[in-house]
């Protein structure tokens, strides 16, 4: 009786320790709930516009020259863009692993520094941590310039929760690849069964060079790098090419601009809404719109991590969330060969967004993000044919199966609800 008394006390403290933590971290602050009302069709010609000023983004102009996917034709693209480098070259990303895709990227880095170009690299200091200090060392020693995004700091923890997930290539302030791809070879399907992730890299040119630029240069500075500002007079500033949203997610507990970009995105939806995110973990709002639009009468159907993913147990929680959307008429789609890790919103035939942010907490209130939304017939085609490979090689959810997960599995899933914001 003493031993169940001690265990139950002790699990009572426990609990109450997480409650206090959760409750410090502002876990149940009241959020903001955006309600909007008379969004234009993403067809208008003013809907870019609207979503711009209503999710604090700005306007530029973007040209796609280049869509790939998968690991092989990202890595290729990214090579060719590094080795045309003449000036400039700046790089930022969240995962950074020991193996042979870190090795070939520094080799190419390595290069570019040595040939005269000005190479800085962001890299977060939680998704890099595994890279060993020699790595970095034969870097710098080649004339490459590191800097880290929140590294683990004593006198300021809380700092640590939060973290840069863009993942950004800029060239000469005149190119730039924006996608999801780390630099890890799990990418490649390593310890996958060798099958790749299933992600994808645009190539963008114009005026939003220089927003990208300028993006990577905050984080340079909060990283102690010294910024050059002759380099920004060689970004492409002029006014051609497709009118795009260009959307940096700083999230502050009052506010999420990407939160903003995806509730507009879903609201304007009038026939077709497909979504491509593999922690898929909507907050209430969220979940509200989808299902709103989807018992409207659009098609709306999610893309997510199955089974063969990177983090189990945010799987588990992202299935808690299935109940309501799938009672609605959302179609989910589990992609069942590898890693699902693409980030995309089809709206109609008329709208596309993508870039780092995923549907969850993190991406929503936490993470540094950046994605870029436009109306481009080519990259609309190529999203759509993307979509659709990827839902014949993915497995529908319906109700009845979705009941029978285990109830394990549930376990973890409920529980981790309540840490969803960590995920």
């Amino acid at each position: 009786m003493q031993l169940v008394t001690t265990i139950a006390t002790s699990s009572a403290a426990v609990l109450l320790v997480i409650l206090i933590s959760l409750y410090l971290a502002g876990a149940f602050r009241r959020r903001i709930e955006y309600r909007f009302a008379n969004i234009p069709a993403p067809s208008d010609r003013n809907f870019a516009t609207v979503v711009a000023r209503l999710s604090d983004s700005i306007l530029v102009h973007s040209e796609v020259t280049g869509f790939w996917v998968e690991a092989d034709d990202i890595f290729a693209a990214r090579t060719e863009a590094i080795l045309s480098a003449r000036r400039t070259l700046h790089f930022e990303t969240y995962e950074m692993d020991p193996g042979k895709r870190a090795n070939d990227f520094a080799d190419l880095l390595i290069d570019r520094a040595k040939a005269g170009v000005k190479v800085q690299i962001v890299a977060d200091g939680v998704g890099s941590k595994e890279i060993s200090p020699a790595y970095w060392k034969r870097l710098r020693r080649s004339g490459v310039d590191v800097r880290f995004f929140h590294r683990f700091r004593p006198r300021s923890p809380a700092d640590n929760l939060a973290r840069t997930h863009r993942k950004i290539l800029a060239i000469d302030g005149e190119t730039a690849l924006i996608g999801g791809a780390g630099i890890a070879d799990m990418w490649d399907g390593k310890g996958f069964g060798g099958y790749p992730w299933l992600d994808f890299e645009v190539r963008l040119r114009g005026s939003v060079v220089g927003f990208i630029e300028g993006t990577f240069a905050q984080h340079w500075s909060y990283a102690g790098g010294t910024i050059d500002a002759s380099e920004f007079a060689l970004s492409v500033e002029d006014g051609t090419g497709t009118l795009t949203v260009a959307t940096s997610g700083d999230p502050l507990y009052r506010y999420s601009p990407i939160d903003a970009l995806f509730q507009l995105c879903i609201a304007s939806a009038r026939h077709r809404l497909w979504i491509a995110s593999p922690y898929f973990i909507p907050n209430d709002d969220l979940r509200r719109d989808l299902i709103e639009v989807a018992r409207r009468g659009v098609q709306v159907r999610l893309l997510t991590m199955g089974p063969k993913n990177d983090r189990a147990y945010a799987y588990y929680v992202a299935r808690e969330c299935y109940r309501t959307l799938l009672e609605a008429g959302v179609e989910i789609y589990e992609y069942h060969p590898s890693m699902m890790h693409a980030k995309a919103i089809l709206v109609d035939n008329d709208w596309v967004s993508f870039g780092s942010a995923n549907f969850d907490p993190r991406s929503l209130f936490l993470n540094d993000e950046l994605n870029f939304s436009l109306g481009d017939r080519q990259l609309i085609t190529h999203i759509e044919t993307f979509f659709k490979g990827a839902f014949e090689n993915s497995t529908f959810i319906d109700r009845a199966s979705w009941k029978k997960r285990p109830l394990w599995q549930q376990a973890i899933g409920r529980l981790g609800l309540l840490a969803q914001r960590q995920l």
